[in-house]
């Protein structure tokens, strides 16, 4: 992007603690690092997990330039020797997670890292700031998504995003999300996002009237027309105009897909108002379009109070994910190996949630009877499960409280991603992950998807796993 190495956007304490690992010969350690987050944003049920393909395309490409190496001598900070091995810097370790497009939950590693520590660690800025940016856009996309009930809904947040990067990704993460399209151009261009547009208040005013602007705009786009009638006065001048050209230059041409847009005022009584004006001149087939810092509440509430409302244009409050904008993954160390043995390591805290849970570990996801996602299972990579037995789990914390699957499926939600630094995951297309999020979503109980007190996901510990935390935490 404009030439910059995304090789250096990293945290300055990686460098200082790789070039230290690298000067007292612990370059070789081989470690295992989890992310995963605490708290699920929104106080929803779930969360999406994007930003994959993103990570791959970094870990592809990494390299450190002529230009990266003389800036950071510049800094008279690192030796030569380590210089040196950054000139030559690659990925040669073992990375896997979940799909992109998963449904994840708080305390779950989506992503772990098994690689010499210095590579490890390198890698930590980047994968936190994709998977908190694109997961907290995913999934704020597909809780609006959700709340309008099967209408169409765009992302219109380049101009409030933070920045190019944040309105690139944020378009894609939307999409897969559930979004339909975005205002996008460049993420169209870039990653095939079915970018829509229709004017603004400007072309209005430009005009010598509000039917010359309609009617020349009608003209240019007859098979895409969506006229903006709140530029003067919605109901007294927007309408009618918008019905006179409708009919002169739309009907003729034969046109199916023509709209109005609403973007400002009291968006239920406008548009109960605009429909009902739109069938009696015969219009029934105009579609009705609103913007304005919606959110899916806002949008949960408009079609609770009936407004005939057919496409949602979202801006800031999904590209920025305004009600909750930081998503909170962490990237913990987990392991380390010793003598070709894996090491438990762990990170004991006053504050109970940053307790991390050690050793190398895997995600099974249990579906019952109705192919429904009931629980997650953490356990050691290596624990085998039996899945013709029946399948006890216990709550982490209140070990009383147990469930009992009979009749159950699993799935390893982890997936190798790279092998020795070699990529063996293909990518899928966007509108491939799109569909799999879909599919994810379908798989949760409705309960899991209201926006207040959404009915509580397990996320449980193996018996190994849970008494191996536990001896570490003892043993302090």
């Amino acid at each position: 992007m404009n030439g910059i190495n995304e090789a250096m956007l990293i945290d300055f304490y990686e460098l200082t603690m790789a070039n230290g690992y690298f000067n007292s010969n612990k370059r070789n350690q081989v470690v295992y690092f989890d992310l995963y987050f605490r708290s699920i944003p929104d106080r929803g049920g779930y969360a999406l997990f994007a930003g994959l393909e993103t990570i791959i395309d970094y870990i592809d490409n990494l390299k450190f330039t002529e230009e990266d190496i003389a800036y950071l001598r510049s800094k008279n900070t690192f030796s030569e020797p380590f210089l040196t091995y950054l000139k030559e810097f690659q990925f040669t370790g073992d990375l896997y997670a979940f799909k992109e497009g998963s449904v994840m939950f708080a305390n779950e590693p989506i992503i772990t890292v098994k690689a010499p520590i210095i590579e490890a660690q390198i890698l930590e800025t980047f994968l936190l700031q994709t998977v908190n940016h694109q997961s907290l856009i995913a999934t704020k996309a597909s809780r609006i998504k959700y709340a309008a009930d099967g209408r169409l809904v765009l992302e219109m947040g380049a101009r409030r995003a933070h920045g190019l990067s944040s309105s690139l990704h944020g378009a894609r993460a939307s999409y897969i999300g559930g979004v339909d399209g975005t205002s996008n151009v460049l993420a169209d261009q870039v990653y095939g996002v079915n970018a829509i547009g229709t004017m603004a208040h400007s072309w209005v005013q430009l005009f010598d009237s509000e039917y010359e602007a309609f009617k020349t705009y009608a003209e240019n786009y007859p098979n895409a027309s969506t006229l903006l009638v709140d530029t003067y006065d919605t109901l007294h001048s927007g309408l009618p105009n918008a019905i006179k050209v409708i009919k002169e230059v739309l009907l003729p041409k034969k046109a199916k897909n023509y709209a109005i847009r609403i973007d400002s005022g009291d968006l239920t009584y406008l548009s109960k108002k605009a429909r009902k004006m739109l069938d009696d001149a015969g219009l029934k087939d105009c579609k009705i379009v609103v913007s304005n810092a919606l959110d899916e509440r806002l949008i949960r509430g408009l079609l609770l109070q009936g407004a005939p409302i057919d496409i949602f244009g979202v801006g800031e409050r999904l590209i920025t994910a305004k009600s909750d904008p930081v998503f909170g993954s962490v990237y913990k160390l987990v392991a380390v190996e010793e003598n070709q043995k894996i090491v438990p390591k762990i990170k004991i805290s006053d504050n109970v949630e940053k307790i991390t849970t050690p050793h190398f570990k895997t995600v099974h996801r249990i579906y019952g009877e109705e192919g429904r996602a009931e629980a997650d299972l953490i356990t050691l990579d290596n624990e085998k499960i039996n899945p013709d037995k029946p399948l006890t789990i216990f709550d982490p914390q209140n070990t009383w409280k147990t469930k009992t699957f009979t009749t159950y499926t699993l799935r390893n939600m982890h997936v190798p991603v790279y092998l020795n630094g070699k990529r063996v995951y293909q990518k899928p297309s966007i509108e491939e992950i799109k569909s799999y999020a879909q599919s994810e979503l379908n798989s949760l109980w409705e309960e899991m998807r209201r926006f207040d007190y959404p009915h509580k996901y397990y996320i449980d510990l193996s018996k190994k796993l849970w008494k191996m935390k536990h001896d570490l935490i003892e043993k302090r």
